[in-house]
């Protein structure tokens, strides 16, 4: 099967290139940072670099378990630099070397070191290397596939399916882009998905949590799964299972919140309140990194359709580099998102459809009571009259937006 070309994250990858600072690529298991970088050494050896300028070394391959001491993996490296050369060294999910960061600093420090690095989760960019490397990394935050990207790499036969039909594939095989290879067999899609699932909840939450109830971090995990796009509590949680016969504390609750979110299968989605434009810290929101991930872990509804797309613009607003929070209104009125960015702010509310009056105006209300004059985008899978303007507020359909083909104002 081709590569599917992830060219926003291989831009940044350039961009960064033979910059005196370590580049680091972070994303939940199997969204693709190994094949990024097998691009990226494609890259280089089109561009004029000699493949023994190029060190990569993956932490999951048992063939390099023996360098998981940081002073074997720095002799390890040192040995094979070119002295008047740059070289390019790829260290793929770093954190399974005992304190790396040392390694890493000490090969940054070279003049004729280009050092890139991977984990699949946050916390290991949270502790020493956030520390001691403080000013001296940038960070590409990394996820699966979007939905252009996916459309990219269907098969000559899929490619004349409808944008919905595409979009449908995309929501019953998933984002991980290794689920293509399986020629679109959705029970073999599951069981990978499911491969995935444990592995994350196996090696990034329990085994450095400590976790030994794992059936109590799977009810949490589902519960959050299963409540994408609603506001939840470590406090609601806890008092739900309890009601469930399931005994959780708090604190507990709270815990496993953060270890997942870590482990970036789960988003969460911070409130943000437009007119004091203050950050709230209670009843946040948490989406899943991908939607069909979810889905084959817990039952859904019809309902869901609107979370499950409120779920995708929320990630392809993470992708395209903007902060993203809820907006909360004085009156406890919520827009879906407010993304803020290097261009500005916007704002987004997500709905399936909006053909019935009533709807509409349940949609539109929201942005009215919004003073300010920041774009206001409200994206529904509407085909007949998909595209709209109330007073200033763009109506789009929210496949072309994810596809590219709408032009935004800032």
């Amino acid at each position: 099967m081709q590569r599917i070309k992830r060219s926003d994250y291989l831009d940044w990858l350039v961009r960064h290139k033979d910059k005196q600072i370590i580049k680091v690529v972070s994303g939940v298991r199997r969204c693709g940072k190994s094949t990024l970088f097998a691009i990226y050494h494609d890259y280089l050896l089109e561009n004029g670099m000699d493949d023994r300028q190029i060190i990569m070394l993956n932490f999951e391959d048992v063939e390099y378990e023996e360098l998981s001491n940081y002073r074997l993996l720095y002799d390890y490296v040192k040995q094979l630099l070119l002295p008047d050369r740059m070289n390019y060294i790829f260290l793929d999910e770093i954190q399974h070397v005992e304190q790396f960061e040392k390694a890493v600093d000490s090969l940054f420090l070279k003049e004729n070191c280009d050092v890139y690095i991977t984990g699949s989760n946050a916390y290991f960019m949270s502790g020493e290397l956030a520390t001691q490397l403080s000013g001296r990394y940038v960070e590409l935050k990394m996820l699966p596939l979007s939905f252009k990207e996916f459309c990219s790499g269907l098969d000559e036969q899929k490619q004349s399916l409808t944008k919905n039909e595409k979009f449908n594939l995309y929501i019953e095989l998933s984002s991980f882009p290794y689920v293509l290879r399986y020629g679109y067999d959705q029970k073999e899609a599951r069981e990978y998905l499911r491969d995935i699932y444990n592995t994350v909840l196996l090696k990034d939450v329990v085994a450095r949590l400590r976790v030994s109830d794992v059936n109590m971090l799977e009810n949490v995990t589902k519960f959050l799964l299963h409540n994408i796009g609603n506001r939840v509590s470590a406090t609601k949680i806890a008092a739900t299972l309890k009601s469930q016969g399931k005994s959780i504390d708090q604190k507990t609750v709270d815990r496993y919140i953060r270890g997942l979110t870590d482990s970036l299968m789960l988003y969460e989605a911070g409130r943000y309140n437009i007119k004091g434009k203050q950050f709230l810290t209670q009843q946040n929101k948490y989406y899943a990194a991908d939607v069909a991930i979810r889905n084959t872990l817990v039952r859904g509804k019809d309902s869901d359709v609107g979370h499950i797309l409120e779920n995708i613009v929320y990630l392809e607003l993470l992708r395209r580099g903007y902060e993203v929070y809820v907006g909360q209104l004085d009156d406890g009125g919520e827009v879906d998102f407010v993304a803020i960015g290097t261009d500005g702010v916007a704002y987004y509310q997500v709905s399936a459809t909006t053909l019935e009056e009533e709807t509409l105006k349940r949609e539109l209300a929201p942005f009215r009571k919004i003073a300010d004059n920041y774009p206001k985008y409200l994206l529904t899978l509407d085909e007949a009259f998909g595209t709209a303007d109330y007073d200033g507020i763009q109506k789009r359909n929210v496949l072309d937006w994810l596809l590219g083909e709408v032009k935004e104002q800032r």
